[in-house]
């Protein structure tokens, strides 16, 4: 199944700047398909502010709804008014892979639990507005053998199906494809097997 991740290079993120009360809300967004992505957006929001009140995180590193890569953290605030506020916009806003650090500078006001839960909340949904996003597919290999005489039409018919050629082997005989089919989908290469008069093979299944 595809779903949204962020649209961003790696060691790179979304910054949004939120004011409440004369405190100051700094959400950083990253793509996390692992939490090792998500430490490293952390670590870098505490190295480059180590005098902020707390750093509060949530991440979603896998598909929408997934339960066992997630995290949420309070750093300090009172229980239950940052980190989960924070995953929960994640949750809700149907992104995968998805990492964001909330780092707060205390203005001097107290906002109390609900205020909190607002601010922290509110920083990353309008974080998440600005944030580029593109169409994410898990795949998963799969290698075809064809002929030599067959490779170009073979890869052009893959790129007609936007499933990426992984790797090329040649043989005595002909060439091995392993191809990135998306995960779950019957692997069917009739048409293909048609236009190469049956000179197609399927080496492996799921």
């Amino acid at each position: 199944m595809s779903y949204p991740v962020p649209d961003l290079p790696a060691d790179e993120w979304l910054a949004h700047e939120l004011e409440v009360e004369k405190s100051r809300f700094l959400a950083w967004v990253c793509h996390a398909p692992s939490p090792a992505d998500f430490e490293a957006l952390l670590a870098e929001a505490r190295r480059q502010h180590p005098n902020a009140s707390h750093h509060c995180s949530a991440f979603i590193a896998g598909p929408p709804g997934e339960q066992q890569a997630i995290g949420f953290s309070d750093d300090g605030e009172p229980g239950g008014t940052a980190g989960r506020p924070m995953y929960q916009v994640l949750e809700g806003s149907g992104l995968g892979q998805v990492g964001c650090v909330v780092t707060r500078y205390f203005g001097g006001t107290k906002l109390g639990t609900g205020g909190l839960a607002r601010a922290y909340a509110q920083a990353v949904a309008q974080a998440l507005e600005a944030l580029p996003t593109r169409t994410f597919t898990p795949r998963e290999s799969r290698r075809l053998a064809v002929a030599f005489a067959g490779e170009a039409e073979a890869r052009h018919w893959l790129e007609g199906r936007d499933v990426p050629i992984e790797a090329v082997d040649y043989g005595a005989d002909g060439v091995i494809l392993t191809v990135g089919w998306p995960q779950g989908e019957a692997v069917d290469i009739t048409p293909l097997s048609a236009r190469l008069k049956g000179d197609v093979r399927l080496l492996d299944h799921p």
